[in-house]
């Protein structure tokens, strides 16, 4: 199982591990309950009506055993091995001697989406797996071939290989029109002991920046989602498809009541997509983006309290040929309203390259509408990494409540990741932790650009814009190659 660690809580990804033997079972046996006979019988029964429950009949008559009889079909158990060469006492590959593999076995669920034996699933799943083999609900075994990835989604395509008659695809639901409460079905592959169904509530919608991948606009459910169901189905009560099972968040490594499915509604174009071309095309504006709170509309005198702030609008890019501004403030995206900075990411990367929308954005507090034709995103986008050490005091620093600042120097650069075109600002090389500016987030390497969005070239002019300030200071930082807005109360 894949974990992303925290002190407290862990987040997995619910595919059973690779690791070697996992697909064996399960250590613990299952004891069955014992049973009892009633200590007497009741001289005369009283007659009890059993009342059909609203939760487990819907309209019409279908229960809940029967969408699950609708669904099951559908959904297919992975298997997956994944030859390695094994390594030694300190971590490196053997280099010597005769060449020695080690094979490495996984599970996980996947869903049938065309008759033709395309399944759609997670890239965990499936990453870098030599062998695929795929049992669909009748017990037929297939091999299976990667159609495409996306580890940016953690979506992947495969497709079944030879006879694919008989295959029963789902039908995909629409994923916008599910309301917290709903009740849902996740069925999958947990443990490897087979196919399972259990069922829960959506507990939330568009959960984002868990840190998982990405892009992330996740369903939230308290239905039981374990090791190995990730791929799987997450199910609405008309039997259609509206999520692809993803990760869950746990103390133990099981479920416990908070799980993650991708929405179909992401999954579906990235799906053709990889389908297509083998590859997602995403859309691309070149900006960089913050969500607006109301510390943010107090200190850049917005006349709202939403949307996304742009905080960078690069060179040459789809943002700065339509004439959008650093500081613009972007509450629609083609009439739709901006709610966080993940939802106008994933709606901008999903629309597509070389289609155009339509932004209503405040400027200087003013509404205006810019249209925009998206670029195709790079795959160049991340900038690389760095030492977070600061270099010696070259003199000339300047003490601004607690913030150590320098000129940028070739050994700051290289301490810090500056980019070349940064050419002006300060460098923060050392942070009083007690101080307003660490608690707003500031730390070593920051670069400040602007104070209360007044440009500074020059210690002077960062010293004296820093003074008169009145109550909360706005600064526009460049880190790392991005730049975003930091609010110091004072």
């Amino acid at each position: 199982m894949i974990r992303i660690h925290s002190k407290f809580l862990t987040i997995g990804l619910v595919s059973l591990g690779l690791a070697t033997g996992c697909g064996r079972g399960l250590a613990a046996k299952v004891q069955p309950e014992a049973t009892h006979e009633p200590a007497h019988t009741p001289a005369a029964a009283v007659p009890v009506q059993v009342l059909p429950s609203p939760a487990l009949t819907q309209a019409g008559g279908a229960s809940i055993a029967d969408i699950t009889e609708r669904a099951l079909p559908s959904v297919v158990n992975i298997a997956l091995t994944k030859v390695g060469r094994p390594q030694g006492p300190l971590g490196f590959p053997f280099f010597f001697g005769p060449p020695q593999e080690r094979v490495q076995q996984g599970m996980g669920s996947g869903v049938i989406v065309s008759a033709d034996g395309t399944i759609l699933t997670n890239n965990h799943v499936v990453a870098e797996a030599t062998e695929i083999k795929v049992t669909t609900y009748d017990r037929r075994e297939f091999t299976a071939k990667v159609v495409g990835t996306d580890p940016k989604s953690d979506l992947a395509v495969i497709k079944i290989q030879g006879d694919v008659t008989g295959l029963k695809p789902i039908a995909f639901g629409d994923s916008s029109r599910l309301r917290l409460g709903d009740v849902v079905l996740a069925i999958g592959n947990p443990f490897g002991v087979g196919q399972t169904v259990t069922m829960g509530i959506v507990s939330a919608k568009g959960r984002a920046d868990l840190g998982i991948v990405d892009y992330e606009d996740f369903i939230q459910t308290d239905a039981a989602i374990n090791p190995g169901n990730s791929g799987g189905a997450l199910v609405n009560m008309e039997g259609q498809l509206v999520g692809i099972n993803t990760a869950i968040l746990s103390r133990s490594g099981g479920s416990q009541g908070i799980g993650f499915a991708i929405p179909t509604n992401m999954a579906q174009p990235i799906m053709e997509s990889l389908k297509r071309d083998g590859r997602v095309v995403r859309g691309w504006l070149g900006v960089g983006i913050q969500e607006v709170d109301a510390e943010l509309a107090s200190a850049m005198k917005l006349p709202v309290a939403s949307g996304v702030v742009l905080s960078d609008v690069r060179s040459g890019t789809p943002a700065e040929r339509a004439g959008l501004k650093r500081g613009d403030v972007v509450v629609k995206l083609d009439g739709r309203p901006v709610t966080s900075a993940g939802q106008f990411r994933n709606t901008v990367a999903s629309t597509g390259a070389k289609h155009r929308v339509v932004l209503d954005i405040y400027r200087d507090g003013k509404p205006q509408t810019v249209g925009v034709e998206l670029g195709e995103m790079p795959n160049d986008g991340a900038l690389g990494g760095g030492s977070s050490q600061a270099p010696s005091s070259s003199g000339n620093t300047s003490v601004l409540d607690g913030i150590s600042l320098e000129v940028i120097t070739p050994a700051h650069r290289r301490a810090f990741d500056i980019p070349s075109e940064v050419q002006q600002g300060m460098v923060v090389t050392g942070i009083d932790p007690r101080s307003a500016a660490a608690r707003a987030g500031l730390r070593p390497g920051d670069v400040l650009l602007e104070v209360d969005r007044k440009p500074t070239t020059t210690p002077k002019q960062l010293q004296d814009a820093y003074t008169k300030a009145q109550g909360n200071v706005l600064l526009l930082v460049n880190r790392r190659g991005s730049t975003v807005y930091v609010v110091v109360r004072r």
